[in-house]
């Protein structure tokens, strides 16, 4: 069970034991005689998973509430079930013991979780069917990512919000406004397992430092367009990402419209309406995979855009190096809290690219946009709108010369 805090996972956790000592349908097929209960420390496991206010013992009935004895570290209910307390300091402790249940309390803490859980695992022999229930804030750590790639794990979850009715409004509104949107409010509110490469050229600390609530004025604003090669849901997204300079120089990431897959007219108008919404100068689009077509299929929606075609001639690590070092200068912001998806994808570009293999989509439109930012500005004749084109608007709209002059 992932939760973010106060989501209720002690609860869950103590009312589940409590159906397996009870032997509880449809939680349990039968009663479970023996019971490991292992959290971070023999504190935790006393003053949360037992004693505390959605503990064992506050969980049970009075007529089948527990025995608990902390000298021993057990606790024996009425009929002859029995819990055992142990903690992830000492995974030694776990050798011997033998059970048909277990509640693993906040694993993503624990001070050895690779090792206590596996001699739990080895301990998990008694009963037709073992079983184990996992409650944890959750962090990218391996064990959990093993865990959820089993096919036998089960997996719940739960954000802050879900227990609203029983944490305190100030708490609710104090967290959600400072953390909601960031990496720590997703994991530790919304429960999320949020990623980061240890050889990515960013981390989640650096872009929670350029986070800003607002942009000041901007002198350029631009949408960076990465087009799919086609609309095949193998070819990925169209990455799509608005961003400004400052009169100051620093650029501000405003918006990842990023979707897919789509068709060329459908990602085509999605940057156009990115860039009306924006009132940005200009479209910088990645010409390698479609060429003029990209162009074309952008005047297809709109033939006043003005719409500069970037080609790719290093690699996406050598073209992310430098808007990377703008970060760490300070020189990059992001407005608002509205780019996970985006955010996910830096943290987890490393020197062979994404973790998962996809293409950076998101990215590369990032990418492409930060450096048209920062580059010697817009002007020159790879930019072309509906001015440039005699053909298309009257010479005396446009501001040239008339025709005989």
């Amino acid at each position: 069970m992932l939760g973010g805090r106060g989501a209720g996972k002690t609860r869950l956790g103590a009312e589940w034991v409590r159906a397996q000592a009870q032997g509880l349908s449809p939680y349990a097929e039968r009663r479970a005689r023996s019971i490991a209960l292992v959290g971070e420390t023999a504190h935790d496991v006393r003053e949360v998973m037992i004693e505390g206010p959605a503990g064992l013992l506050r969980a049970c009935p009075r007529h089948e509430r527990p025995l608990w004895a902390p000298s021993r570290r057990r606790l024996e209910w009425p009929n002859g079930a029995i819990g055992y307390a142990f903690s992830s300091e000492d995974p030694e402790q776990l050798r011997g013991p033998q059970f048909d249940v277990a509640w693993c309390d906040e694993l993503a803490k624990w001070k050895h979780p690779e090792q206590t859980f596996d001699m739990l695992q080895f301990g998990l022999r008694l009963g037709g069917r073992p079983r184990q229930l996992i409650t944890t804030t959750p962090r990218p750590l391996d064990l959990i990512r093993r865990i959820l790639a089993d096919p036998h794990t089960a997996v719940t979850r739960a954000s802050t919000h879900a227990n609203a009715r029983f944490l305190a409004p100030a708490f609710l509104e104090a967290v959600v406004e400072r953390y909601g949107g960031t990496w720590l409010g997703r994991q530790e509110i919304d429960g999320e397992i949020v990623e980061e490469r240890a050889d990515a050229l960013w981390s989640r600390a650096m872009i929670e430092a350029a986070r800003v609530g607002a942009a000041p004025p901007l002198a350029r604003v631009v949408v960076g367009l990465d087009p799919p090669a086609s609309h095949r849901p193998a070819a990925g997204l169209c990455g799509l990402v608005a961003a400004g300079i400052s009169e100051a120089g620093i650029v501000y990431v405003l918006e990842d419209a990023s979707a897919g897959p789509l068709a060329p007219a459908q990602w085509a108008s999605r940057a156009v309406a990115l860039y009306r919404r924006h009132r940005a100068d200009a479209i910088v689009a990645e010409a390698n995979m479609g060429g003029d077509m990209v162009e074309a299929v952008l005047r297809q929606v709109d033939r006043t855009v003005p719409v500069r075609l970037v080609r790719a001639t290093r690699g996406k690590y050598l073209r992310a190096e430098p808007v990377a070092a703008l970060y760490a200068q300070g020189k990059v912001k992001h407005v608002g809290a509205r780019m996970a998806a985006l955010e996910d994808q830096m943290c987890a570009f490393g020197g062979e690219g994404l973790a998962d293999g996809r293409s950076p989509d998101r990215l590369d439109a990032l990418v492409w946009a930060v450096t048209a930012l920062t580059a010697r500005g817009l002007a020159g004749p790879r930019i072309r709108s509906l001015a440039d084109d005699p053909h298309l608007v009257p010479w005396w709209l446009a501001g040239r010369p008339p025709p005989w002059a």
